[in-house]
C-alpha cells in the first residue's frame, strides 16, 4: 500500500511538472520567453527525470533569449535524445543551425570587443628593440594587391623602406591611430 501511495504522488508530480511544460511551451509560442524560461527552469531544477520535449522548449526558448551557446546545448540534446522521429526534430535543426550561425558572430563580436579593449589599454613590450617588423607589409616594404591587369606593388603606408616601424608606431598602429605617411 505505501509502495503504490509513492508511486501516486510521483505520479501527481510528473503530471504537475508536464502541465507546467505545457504551459510553458504555450509562453514560448506567445513570445513571452522570459516566463517561459522561468517555468522551464523550474521543472529543470525539480523534476528528477526530465521528459524529452523540455529540451526542445528549453533549447528553442533560450535562442529567442539570444543565448545561442544553451540553445545548441539542449536542442542537441533533444535531436540526440528523439532522433529524426522525434516530433520536433525538424524545428530543432532548425533553430540549432540558427543558433550555431548566431553564436559564432556573438563570440567573434565578443573577442573583438576584448581585443579592442585591450589594443586601447595596453602597449607592447618591444623588448628594448628599436625597430619591429610591420604588421601591415610583413617586413617587405611593400604591400602585393590582386588588380585588374595582373598583381600591384604598392608601398606601405606606414614602414620604412626596410618594412620596420618604431615601437611607438607599432603601439600607434595597433590601437588604429597611426596616420599613413604622405611623403611616400
Amino acid at each position: 500500500m505505501l509502495l503504490l501511495a509513492i508511486n501516486l504522488k510521483g505520479q501527481d508530480e510528473n503530471e504537475r511538472f508536464g502541465r507546467e511544460i505545457d504551459r510553458g511551451a504555450k509562453l514560448l509560442e506567445q513570445g513571452e520567453y522570459a516566463e517561459a524560461d522561468k517555468i522551464f527552469r523550474e521543472v529543470i531544477k525539480n523534476m528528477k527525470v526530465l521528459p524529452t520535449n523540455i529540451s526542445y522548449y528549453f533549447g528553442k526558448n533560450s535562442f529567442y533569449l539570444e543565448k545561442y551557446k544553451q540553445s545548441i546545448n539542449w536542442l542537441s540534446k533533444y535531436m540526440e535524445l528523439s532522433g529524426t522521429k522525434g516530433r520536433f526534430f525538424d524545428d530543432a535543426v532548425l533553430h540549432f543551425e540558427k543558433a550555431q550561425e548566431l553564436y559564432s558572430v556573438q563570440r567573434e563580436a565578443e573577442l573583438q570587443y576584448i581585443l579592442d579593449e585591450l589594443s586601447q589599454e595596453t602597449e607592447i613590450d618591444c623588448q628594448d628593440q628599436d625597430k619591429v617588423i610591420c604588421p601591415v607589409c610583413k617586413g617587405e616594404s611593400v604591400i602585393i594587391k590582386e588588380g585588374k591587369f595582373g598583381q600591384e606593388y604598392i608601398t606601405c603606408p606606414y614602414s620604412n623602406q626596410r618594412g620596420l616601424l618604431t615601437c611607438q608606431e607599432y603601439n600607434l598602429l595597433i590601437k588604429g591611430e597611426l596616420k599613413p605617411k604622405t611623403d611616400r
